[in-house]
C-alpha cells in the first residue's frame, strides 16, 4: 500500500517526506518564501503523473516489443482562475508508426495517476491528538463535561 508521511518544523517551509521509504525535500520558491530546496507541492504532483506515465508507456512499449529507446513526458500546471490543467507533451524516439503512435497518446491518457486525477477522489482527513492517543481517562473527563439528555448518558470505551 503507497504511503507518505511529511513533517515539518519551523523553517519555513521545507518540508522531510518519507514516501514508502524513500526520503524527499519539498519547498517552496524563494518568491513565496522558502528556500527552495526541493520541488515544491505542484512539482512533485506533476512528478508523480510523469513518472507515472513514463512507467507505463514504457510497460506498454516493452509488452508490444515497439522499438521505443527512449520516452520523455513533459508537464505544465496551469491555473486560470477557478480553472486548472496540465498539459502532457510526450516525445517518443524509435521507428513508430502512426498507429503506433496514437495508440501510446491513447495509453497515456489512461495511466493509474492521469485516471485517479481526472475522476478526482475522496481524501478524509482525521486529526490526531498531539501527544497520541487519548486515555480512557481522557474521554471520560471529556464525556462528563459534555451535557446529555438523561435518556443518553455518557459512554467511555477502552
Amino acid at each position: 500500500m503507497e504511503r507518505a508521511h511529511a513533517e515539518i518544523g519551523t523553517v519555513h517551509y521545507a518540508v522531510r517526506i518519507d514516501a514508502n521509504g524513500h526520503q524527499i525535500v519539498a519547498d517552496e520558491p524563494k518568491s513565496n518564501g522558502g528556500a527552495n530546496a526541493g520541488p515544491g507541492p505542484y512539482d512533485l504532483l506533476l512528478a508523480a503523473l510523469a513518472a507515472c506515465t513514463a512507467i507505463t508507456l514504457r510497460m506498454y512499449a516493452a509488452r508490444k516489443q515497439w522499438d521505443v529507446p527512449s520516452i520523455a513526458v513533459d508537464l505544465r500546471f496551469h491555473r486560470d482562475g477557478d480553472v486548472e490543467r496540465i498539459e502532457r507533451k510526450l516525445t517518443l524516439s524509435g521507428s513508430l508508426d502512426d498507429a503506433q503512435r496514437a495508440r501510446i497518446a491513447d495509453i497515456a491518457e489512461r495511466t493509474p495517476v492521469t485516471l485517479t486525477l481526472k475522476r478526482g477522489l475522496t481524501i478524509h482527513t482525521e486529526l490526531t491528538p498531539a501527544n497520541g492517543a487519548l486515555h480512557v481517562s481522557d474521554r471520560l473527563d471529556e464525556a462528563l463535561t459534555e451535557t446529555f439528555p438523561a435518556s443518553d448518558p455518557p459512554a467511555v470505551t477502552p
